[in-house]
């Protein structure tokens, strides 16, 4: 446990910290599973219709710092790139 002050707030700002980035994971992964399973049974309409909420959500979890620049931008180049697959 902490002993210090300084880990004390540390600890505290941690927590919340940790809340943020539960959301953000949960927001990206949820959003994400839906996705493929809508490109695995070729619903090319209600798979376009996510990939606006899956852009928000990457986005946001970079802005955060949750996830590099890169990594978002990957992320966002597969799903297009999962999305133009469907024939």
């Amino acid at each position: 446990m902490a002993i210090t002050s300084s880990a004390k707030k540390a600890l505290r700002a941690s927590k919340k910290k940790r809340v943020f980035n539960l959301r953000s994971k949960a927001a990206i992964e949820k959003n994400i599973k839906a996705f493929r399973k809508l490109v695995l049974a070729k619903n090319k309409v209600e798979a376009t219709k996510l990939v606006p909420v899956i852009y928000q959500a990457l986005d946001k979890a970079v802005k955060t710092g949750y996830i590099k620049a890169n990594a978002g931008s990957r992320s966002k180049s597969r799903v297009m790139k999962a999305l133009a697959k469907i024939a």
